[in-house]
């Protein structure tokens, strides 16, 4: 029988999960739960992880990774119960590719520096992934990733194959091409909308990338400053007595330009 503890260890939370997952004895929720059933929660815990590293608060990213963690015992525990596998062939496993990818420290190869040290990891794990052709490389991308985080990676792998601009303008350009695309897409009502505006989209990525941006917190960035705008343009009009759905076109714009300067100091 499980008894409570003052401090609990890894083990124990295996062992929790477990007792949970009990076919007679366990939690009727948690004993009914699958990979699927939980895949969302496993993805929103890792964004909440990183909520709290964007806050840089310890306390709530310690409480966090222990949710994060939990996840991944549980899915572990799924898999336990089929035979598949454990945490510690999941322990293992993650330990031998971490000495597998640092051979200039468990092994001769030198690398001395950060650059030198990526080099050695993609060009071993293309190795180990077996990722010779194109087909694999690009296959070998997650689709579950953010798309603009996917994007990102597929252009980076398929400029190994020489599907690349020389430099940014190349991408600038194209960029322009693909916005002349959707512009004439948009004035004849085309049924290729979505389709311009996907590649719209990707050619902006491609853009940042030349630029040695990261285009998913390029636009987490944007998208924060936008959101500040709007609060300190809406409390712009609170002050006068307004509210911004009560406004009109002139009146926002002008309310724009003012939040624009409050959110820029």
């Amino acid at each position: 029988m499980f008894m409570p503890k003052e401090k609990y260890t890894m083990q124990d939370l295996i062992d929790i999960v477990a007792l949970l997952r009990h076919p007679e004895s366990g939690c009727p929720w948690d004993k009914v739960q699958t990979h699927l059933s939980i895949r969302k929660s496993l993805l929103e815990e890792a964004y909440e992880v990183a909520d709290a590293i964007d806050l840089d608060d310890s306390h709530l990213m310690c409480e966090e990774l222990g949710d994060l963690l939990l996840q991944i015992v549980f899915h572990t525990q799924l898999e336990a119960e089929q035979g598949a596998f454990s945490m510690d062939d999941v322990l293992d496993g993650i330990c031998k590719k971490l000495v597998l990818r640092h051979p200039h420290i468990f092994s001769t190869v030198n690398a001395d520096t950060a650059d030198k040290v990526l080099e050695n990891w993609e060009n071993i794990k293309k190795e180990e992934k077996g990722r010779q052709s194109a087909e694999k490389n690009l296959d070998d991308v997650p689709k579950a990733l953010p798309a603009l985080m996917r994007a990102q990676k597929l252009q980076k792998r398929a400029a190994q194959y020489g599907y690349d601009y020389h430099d940014a303008d190349g991408a600038i350009k194209a960029l322009d091409g693909e916005i002349a695309e959707l512009k004439q897409a948009v004035a004849q009502n085309a049924p290729n909308i979505s389709e311009e505006m996907g590649d719209v989209l990707f050619s902006a990525v491609n853009v940042a990338r030349h630029l040695k941006q990261d285009s998913e917190e390029t636009l987490t960035r944007a998208a924060d400053k936008f959101a500040a705008r709007v609060k300190a343009a809406e409390r712009l009009a609170n002050e006068s007595g307004n509210t911004l759905d009560g406004l009109t076109d002139e009146e926002l714009d002008k309310l724009w330009r003012q939040a624009k300067v409050c959110t820029e100091r």
